[in-house]
């Protein structure tokens, strides 16, 4: 089983916007239940599908398979709910780590959000000066549901 450890914070200020560049992310739910999110991704010229459990703390079964664009793209034209997630992410490394940056477009404008993947829930790691607030556990920062509760509607 794949297992992803991820914790999420707010991100203050733009200084992070020069220490990596963006690319166009969109993301496409054909299911977007608690126990169960199937997300189909589009980022670049590359396409995955990506199945995900429900979050225990920090942590949930994810397994990602790549599949052909076209089919991404007919899923994002028939199958996947609306509206679909679009977000430009930064990848900013950061004293040994990964910092996955997300700037929200659309309906979620004006949100931009950091994760770090870890390899335990106890694995200590560096913030940088522009990570702000946890918001792990706050439901409202799941992608999933950013679907039916956009950040411009809070």
């Amino acid at each position: 089983m794949g297992v992803e450890i991820e914790r999420k914070f707010l991100v203050r200020g733009n200084h992070w916007k020069t220490l990596g560049q963006g690319i166009l992310l969109r993301q496409g739910y054909l299911s977007s239940a608690p126990d169960r999110i199937v997300r189909v991704r589009i980022e670049g010229e590359a396409a995955m599908l990506t199945i995900k459990g429900r979050n225990i703390g920090a942590t949930r079964g994810e397994w990602e398979y790549p599949i052909p664009l076209d089919d991404a793209r007919n899923f994002f034209d028939s199958l996947c709910e609306k509206p679909v997630i679009e977000k430009t992410r930064y990848r900013i490394p950061y004293q040994g780590m990964i910092w996955e940056v997300d700037e929200f477009l659309g309906e979620n404008a004006g949100l931009v959000v950091a994760e770090i993947e870890l390899q335990s829930e106890q694995q200590s790691f560096a913030m940088p000066d522009w990570v702000g607030e946890e918001v792990t556990h706050d439901t409202r920062y799941f992608n999933a549901n950013l679907l039916r509760h956009p950040f411009s509607k809070w």
